[in-house]
């Protein structure tokens, strides 16, 4: 049983959208569908998975300005952020609107997300981080079997997501990074919302915001 994952840039943001699944049963889930839905169907076809789930890091509208009709249109149950990122789902069709994106819907979450929580697709499970700073209800996937996190727009390579953003904190994006994700081992690979895949190992030696070098660290 292993999880298997497709990253699918969407958005003129190009932000990471992963189609991931369970190569047992071949159920999927779509994380973090922020838009160009046809783009992702034709992977969801190519792999030839079963959609069963959307998954959500957090609810900016590059990340999950196309939820909405997702879920829709194949009866599919949402699944994060935290609740605190309710305000920014509220506010999904202003986002569209000022960032030129077209029409964006609000929605409901199926489940909201907490620390502690995990989430299943097909036979694997992943555990969730409640990763606060870049938004107050950003969340992490973590999967221990493959050594593999989505992390959003909390981390990225050579840099961290940004704060300045309505209810950010540069301290507290900080103390996520530090206190619950790079403990999870320097092997492990992550999935950033923007750019390349780096491992938590390359970003605690190097990585100028949180680096063992950074300033405070």
């Amino acid at each position: 049983m292993t999880l298997r994952a497709v990253i699918v840039p969407v958005t003129p943001f190009v932000q990471n959208c992963s189609l991931v699944w369970c190569d047992v049963t071949g159920k999927a889930a779509v994380i973090d569908p922020g838009g160009d839905l046809d783009r992702i169907l034709e992977v969801v076809s190519s792999n030839d998975v079963q959609l069963e789930k959307i998954l959500l890091t957090h609810a900016h509208i590059d990340h999950a300005g196309a939820t909405a009709e997702l879920a829709r249109r194949f009866g599919l149950p949402i699944e994060g952020p935290h609740e605190d990122d309710l305000f920014w789902i509220e506010q999904l069709p202003q986002q569209g609107a000022m960032f030129g994106l077209g029409h964006a819907e609000s929605f409901k979450p199926t489940r909201w997300l907490a620390q502690g929580d995990s989430v299943s697709v097909g036979d694997v499970t992943m555990e969730v981080r409640h990763c606060p700073g870049h938004t107050p209800g950003h969340v992490v996937f973590y999967e221990p079997g493959a050594r593999l996190a989505f992390v959003g727009d909390v981390l990225f390579a050579g840099s961290i997501g940004r704060t300045d953003f309505p209810r950010g904190d540069h301290a507290t994006l900080i103390r996520s990074i530090r206190e619950n994700l790079f403990p999870l081992g320097d092997d492990v690979r992550f999935v950033p919302g923007h750019g390349p895949m780096s491992t938590f190992g390359e970003e605690r030696k190097s990585n100028p915001f949180v680096g063992d070098g950074a300033v405070g660290a």
